[in-house]
């Protein structure tokens, strides 16, 4: 077994779901500091210097340069340590399971039903046909996002400690939690980080590479109804429900996730709950363009005051709280100063016989907040897929090569002109 594919089962292991309900704490959960204490002894076993874990569940340390390449700006390397919260994801039991092609069933569900990956849902699967692929037992996530690109940063310095002469500048490394839940690397300290540049490494298949993201916020809808016996309601009662029902019912409902792609941008529902006196919704609101950000919020504004229009008499059964989440990181990645971000990940991958696929993301990385906050950082493959959901794998092979992929992108930064470009 690769050190990396060793690394990623072990940590996989280890549950570290956010949770957006308690995003008041960072970390949202206190299985996120178990997370980061794994990380951080397995920093500290390779030599790695200023390790540190914060009471925030933030994880730094640093790599020394080559020799030749001390005098050079630090590349700066980023993870994020929670996984998603949508699903199931404790425990989790990763496997490695071989695929022969066709349907691959990786087990059952908590409700008994079989769970399986099939080229019908993952064409990607038809030149996988040998390979071995990194699953859950079917009864939870397996974690890839984004403890598959944990392990490959770890697993980088770890392959830097066996060959020191393999050529990098001085590295920094960081893992932090709640990117799930938008929070993400809020609280980092970029003076005691030490980079100006670098990457998440965050993405999807092998190959893909993301310097444009939504820009995000999100949209908190609060109601407050009138109760009273239903057989005397008449005229006074107040569904605080059925106010946000009629609110919902006048976003447009084609502007959802499961109809738009590309560079659509949507509202999302992501829950609600509720009865006849109080009621509540929390939605996100993304686009590529921060324009048509600001169109959807008037909409949703409007939508709210036309349903107190409807009640009359002044009374404001729906209020609303919208703010800003994260920004499109095309606006830093793309300057001039930035763009060696770019053309080196694109080499790197060439390196390893990759062909780069730039895509615009359709969420936000770490790198969303960071390249605003003075780490301009572009998104590498993870190598996940069906993210968010019991359906994830990871290739073993796409795992391993995006190891190789970092080495050379290292190799690349201890090279005076990489980042003067």
């Amino acid at each position: 077994m690769s050190d990396v594919l060793d690394r990623f089962l072990r940590y996989c292991a280890v549950p570290s779901q956010s949770n957006p309900l308690t995003a008041d704490a960072v970390p949202s959960t206190a299985s996120q500091l178990d997370m980061a204490n794994v990380v951080a002894a397995d920093l500290r076993a390779l030599g790695a210097q200023d390790v540190t874990v914060t009471p925030n569940a933030y994880v730094t340390a640093h790599w020394p340069a080559s020799a030749g390449a001390e005098g050079l700006p630090a590349l700066g390397l980023c993870c994020h340590l929670d996984t998603a919260w949508q699903t199931y994801g404790d425990p989790v039991r990763p496997q490695v399971r071989h695929y022969d092609g066709d349907t691959l069933t990786i087990g059952r569900g908590r409700d008994g039903r079989e769970v399986a990956i099939s080229p019908a849902t993952n064409p990607q699967l038809e030149h996988m046909v040998g390979w071995d692929l990194v699953t859950s037992d079917g009864t939870s996530l397996l974690g890839g996002d984004d403890k598959a690109g944990v392990a490959m940063v770890v697993s980088l310095l770890a392959r830097l400690r066996q060959d020191p002469t393999l050529p990098h500048p001085r590295l920094a490394v960081a893992f932090v939690p709640d990117e799930e839940i938008g929070h993400g690397a809020a609280l980092l300290d970029l003076e005691e980080f030490g980079a100006s540049f670098g990457y998440t490494i965050d993405g999807g298949p092998l190959g893909e590479f993301c310097y444009e993201t939504f820009n995000a916020a999100e949209a908190k809808v609060r109601a407050s109804g009138t109760s009273v016996h239903t057989g005397t309601a008449k005229g006074i009662m107040v569904n605080a429900s059925e106010a946000v029902m009629r609110f919902h019912a006048m976003i447009p409902a084609q502007e959802r996730p499961e109809y738009t792609e590309g560079y659509e941008g949507f509202y999302y529902l992501e829950r609600m709950e509720g009865n006849c006196e109080e009621a509540r919704a929390d939605y996100i609101i993304r686009d590529h363009d921060q324009a048509k950000v600001e169109s959807r919020k008037d909409v949703m504004r409007r939508a709210v005051d036309l349903v107190n229009q409807t009640y009359g008499g002044g009374r404001e059964v729906l209020t609303i709280q919208i703010e800003d989440q994260y920004h499109n990181l095309a606006n830093v990645v793309t300057r001039p100063e930035y763009r060696h971000l770019i053309e080196n990940a694109r080499t790197a991958y060439a390196k390893v016989g990759q062909q780069m696929r730039c895509v615009p993301m359709r969420g936000g990385t770490d790198g969303s907040q960071l390249s605003f906050r003075g780490f301009a950082c572009a998104n590498l493959s993870a190598c996940y897929y069906n993210a968010h959901g019991v359906r994830e794998f990871v290739p073993v092979p796409e795992l391993e090569a995006m190891v190789d992929v970092l080495q050379e992108l290292a190799a690349l930064y201890a090279r005076p002109q990489a980042a003067a470009r």
